[in-house]
C-alpha cells in the first residue's frame, strides 16, 4: 500500500526489511530495497534440502503476503530439483499458542518430517516451544527455518539467550555480511551502548541493513541537493477521492524531483557495513549469500555458507576465487550438523503417517510360471521369486511399512498386466509387484523401480541336440576329401625326395631309411616340425606352396570342427526375428505378456498369425506339432519364462539373441522412497545367490 502511495507521490521508498519476492521495480518503479529478496533465501533453502537428500517437506508460514509469497517462491525452487512442498500449513497473522498446537497436531498425520518455518520475529520461539511439548523435536524430525530465527536470536540480549535450548538441532539461514574492520568497530560501539543501558536489543543483520540504508538515503540526497539545489512539491488531483475525504489524501503533494533523486540512488556504489552497496537493474542489492547456522545447546554454530554462484560451501563467498556460474550437488559441502536428536546422523525425514492406511499392493495371480509369483490357495499368501525380491528389499529398510497384498486375477488364467498397471494409475492400488515388464506405454502413466531382472523378448524353437560321437573329428571333411588330403601328403613326400636326395645327405641311405625319412618329413609339416632341411631351390619353392595349402586346409578343418561341437543345428529355417516375421508361419505368445502388443504394434505382425498360449505344456505341444499340424513355428516370450521353460526341455532352444531390452520392475503411482531402486537390485542378487 505504501509503495502505491509513493508511486503517485514520486517519492523513492528505500526498504531494509521488505523481502517479499513479488515486490518488483516494474510494478513499483519508486521501490528500492537494501535487503535481500526472499527469492535468494528460498533458493538457498532448496539447495539445503537437496543437499541432505529429502524430497518432501512441510511448510509452516504466516498467512500474509510476506509468508504466502515466500513459500510460493520456495515451492518453485524445490520443483526445479524434483522436490516438493507436500503440505502447506498457514498460521494466522495474530497467531496464538492454540493455533500453533492445532497446526502441529494436524501435521502429525502426514508422512514428511522435514519442516520449514517461515515466520516473523518471535522472542519466545512459540512454534518450537510447542513442538518440543508435543514431542516433535525427536530423531525423526528435521526443523529448518528462514532468517527470522537468526534475526530473533541476534536481537536478544544475553540474559534472554537461555531460550536457545528450545532451538536445539534447528538449522537456519542468516544473511551473510563480510567481515570488516568497520563492522567489527560498529558492533563494539553497539555493545558499549548495551552495557550503558542505552539499548536493550542486540544487533541483527537487518540492523546493519538499516544503518547502511540511512547512508544510502543521505548520500543520494546530498548528491541531489548539490545538483538541483532545492526541493519542491506540487498538488495533484490523482490522489483525491470523494469517498475518502476523511483521509485527506488530496492534501498530499507530489515530489517534483523524485525521478532525479531515484536516479541518484541507483547510481550509488560504496562499501557499507554489509558489504558493497549498489543496485542491480531490478533495483535490489545483489545477494551477498547466507550463512547456514545450527543451534547446538546454547551455541550458534556456523556450518557453512550459501551463495547463488557457488551453492553450499564451507568457505565464505567473498573468499572463493573465480566466477562459478553453475554448480552441481557433488560440489556442495557443509560441516556436520547436530540435529534435534543430538546426533550428527542425517535423519531420514519422514515416517509412516499416524493415520496412514496400509499400502494396497496388487500382485498378479498367475496360472502358469507360478515360480515367479502365485497365491497359495490354502494359506492365501503370495509366494515366488518376485515376492521374495520384494520382501528382501523390505529387509533393507530399518522400519516397518504397513501393507497388504491383493490378488489381481482369478488364478485360472494369466491376468492382463496392462490392466494391472492401469489399476495402479487409477489409484485402485498404491503399488504393484510381480513379473511386470517395464515398457514405454506403461512408464507414461506409472513410476517403476529400477529393474531387478532382465526381460528382453527372445525366440524359442525346436533344435537338434544330438550328442557328438567319438568319430566327430572325421566329420569336417568328406571321405573323398580325406583321400585327396592323404594322397597330397604322399605326392609331396615323393616330390621332395626326388628334388633333395641327390644334393641332401638327409635323404640318402638305405632304401628303408629313405622311405621313412620322406614320409615322416611330409606328415611332420602339419606340426611345422621338420628335422630335415630342404637344400635345393626347387625343393624350397615346393615347400612354400605346400605350407600355404596346408595352412588353408588346417584352418578350414578347425573352423568346421568348432562349429560342429558348439553350434546346435536348427530343425527349422528360422535364424532370428527377421526371418520369423518374413515367413507366414504362426507365432506363439504368452497370454498377458506385452509380447502380443509388441509384435502387433512394433513389428506389424498380422493378428491372424499370433497364437495365444497359456502354460509351458501348451508351449511344448504347439512346438512339437509345428506350423503344418496346427502348432507354431516358434514362440516369442520374455527371457525369464523361456529359461524356466527350457530347464527340462532340451529339444527346444533360444534362437539368436534377445531383440528387445527391458526388465521387470515394481510399480507405484507415487514416489515410494521406501523401496529404493538400489535396494531392488541388491535384493534380487541376494535371492539369486540363495
Amino acid at each position: 500500500m505504501i509503495s502505491e502511495i509513493v508511486n503517485s507521490l514520486q517519492v523513492p521508498l528505500v526498504s531494509y526489511s521488505a523481502t517479499d519476492p513479488t515486490l518488483s521495480a516494474q510494478q513499483f518503479p519508486y521501490f528500492i530495497r537494501t535487503a535481500q529478496s526472499d527469492s535468494y533465501q528460498m533458493a538457498a533453502m532448496a539447495d539445503l534440502v537437496d543437499y541432505y537428500g529429502w524430497k518432501d517437506v512441510i511448510a509452516i508460514y504466516i498467512d500474509d503476503d510476506f509468508g504466502r509469497n515466500g513459500i510460493y517462491a520456495l515451492g518453485n525452487e524445490l520443483e526445479k530439483k524434483t522436490m516438493k512442498i507436500s503440505y502447506r500449513l498457514p498460521l494466522p497473522v495474530e497467531y496464538d499458542s492454540r493455533d500453533i498446537t492445532d497446526t502441529l497436531n494436524k501435521s502429525k498425520i502426514f508422512g514428511p518430517r522435514v519442516y520449514i518455518v517461515h515466520a516473523n520475529l518471535d522472542p519466545a520461539f512459540r512454534i518450537f516451544t510447542i513442538a518440543r511439548e508435543l514431542q516433535m523435536m525427536g530423531s525423526d524430525y528435521v526443523w529448518l527455518a528462514t532468517d527470522w530465527v537468526s534475526a530473533t536470536l541476534d536481537s536478544l540480549s544475553p540474559k534472554y539467550q537461555t531460550s536457545m535450548e528450545i532451538l536445539k538441532g534447528v538449522v537456519a539461514l542468516r544473511p551473510h555480511t563480510p567481515d570488516s574492520v568497520r563492522k567489527t568497530a560498529f558492533r563494539a560501539r553497539w555493545r558499549d551502548m548495551q552495557t550503558k543501558g542505552l539499548t536493550k536489543s542486540g544487533l541483527n543483520t537487518y540492523g546493519l541493513f538499516a544503518y547502511d540504508t540511512v547512508w544510502v538515503v543521505a548520500r543520494a540526497i546530498d548528491r541531489y541537493l548539490n545538483e538541483n539545489g532545492n526541493v519542491t512539491f506540487t498538488f495533484s488531483n490523482t490522489l483525491y477521492d470523494e469517498k475518502a475525504e476523511g483521509m485527506r489524501l488530496g492534501q498530499l503533494k507530489v515530489f517534483e524531483g523524485g525521478s532525479l533523486l531515484l536516479k541518484k540512488l541507483l547510481q550509488l556504489n560504496f562499501t557499507g557495513l554489509t558489504g558493497q552497496i549498489y543496485f542491480s537493474p531490478d533495483r535490489n542489492v545483489p545477494s551477498g549469500g547466507y550463512d547456514v547456522i545450527n543451534i547446538d545447546q546454547r551455541e550458534i554454530r556456523s556450518v557453512g555458507f550459501w551463495s547463488n554462484k557457488t551453492g553450499l560451501s564451507v568457505v565464505p563467498p567473498e573468499n572463493i576465487e573465480g566466477d562459478h556460474r553453475s554448480y552441481t550437488l557433488e560440489d556442495q559441502k557443509l560441516r556436520n550438523v547436530t540435529w534435534p536428536s543430538g546426533k550428527t546422523e542425517i535423519p531420514r525425514g519422514w515416517v509412516v503417517a499416524d493415520s496412514g492406511n496400509p499400502l494396497r499392493i496388487g500382485v498378479p495371480n498367475r496360472f502358469s510360471f507360478t515360480e515367479f509369483v502365485m497365491e497359495n490357495h490354502s494359506s492365501h499368501k503370495f509366494q515366488g521369486y518376485c515376492v521374495d525380491v520384494f520382501n528382501e528389499a523390505r529387509n533393507f529398510v530399518p522400519y516397518d511399512i504397513p501393507h497388504r497384498f491383493e490378488a489381481y486375477g482369478d488364478g485360472n488364467s494369466n491376468p492382463s498386466y496392462d490392466g494391472l498397471v492401469k489399476m495402479v494409475a487409477n489409484n485402485d492400488f498404491d503399488a504393484a509387484i510381480g513379473d511386470i515388464a517395464i515398457v514405454t506405454n506403461r512408464t507414461k502413466v506409472v513410476d517403476f523401480s529400477q529393474p531387478f531382472a532382465s526381460s528382453g523378448l527372445v525366440i524359442v524353437a525346436p533344435v537338434n541336440n544330438s550328442k557328438s560321437s567319438a568319430w566327430v573329428f572325421l566329420q569336417p571333411f568328406s571321405a573323398e576329401l580325406w583321400v585327396v588330403t592323404a594322397a597330397s601328403f604322399v605326392i609331396i613326400a615323393i616330390v621332395i625326395w626326388i628334388l633333395e636326395h641327390r644334393v641332401n645327405n638327409d635323404f640318402r641311405g638305405p632304401p628303408k631309411r629313405q622311405l621313412a625319412t620322406m614320409f615322416l618329413f611330409s606328415f611332420s609339416t602339419v606340426f611345422k616340425k621338420n628335422q630335415e632341411d630342404t637344400v635345393s631351390p626347387l625343393g624350397r619353392m615346393v615347400m612354400v606352396v605346400w605350407l600355404f595349402l596346408l595352412m588353408v586346409v588346417t584352418s578350414s578343418y578347425t573352423a568346421s570342427l568348432s562349429s560342429i561341437l558348439t553350434v546346435r543345428q536348427l530343425s527349422s529355417p528360422i535364424t532370428g526375428i527377421d526371418s520369423l516375421i518374413a515367413s507366414n508361419w504362426p507365432i506363439g505368445y504368452q497370454v498377458g505378456s506385452f509380447a502380443h502388443s509388441y509384435l502387433l504394434e512394433s513389428l506389424y505382425v498380422s493378428p491372424s498369425r499370433l497364437i495365444p498360449l497359456g502354460s509351458p505344456e501348451e508351449y511344448e505341444k504347439a512346438l512339437q506339432l509345428g506350423p503344418s499340424n496346427g502348432g507354431v513355428a516358434a514362440i516369442v516370450d520374455e527371457q525369464p519364462y523361456v529359461e524356466l521353460f527350457l530347464l527340462k526341455r532340451t529339444q527346444f532352444g533360444i534362437i539368436g539373441q534377445a531383440f528387445t531390452s527391458g526388465g521387470w520392475g515394481f510399480v507405484s503411482n507415487i514416489f515410494m522412497c521406501i523401496y529404493v531402486s538400489a535396494f531392488m537390485t541388491g535384493a534380487a542378487k541376494e535371492i539369486v545367490l540363495a
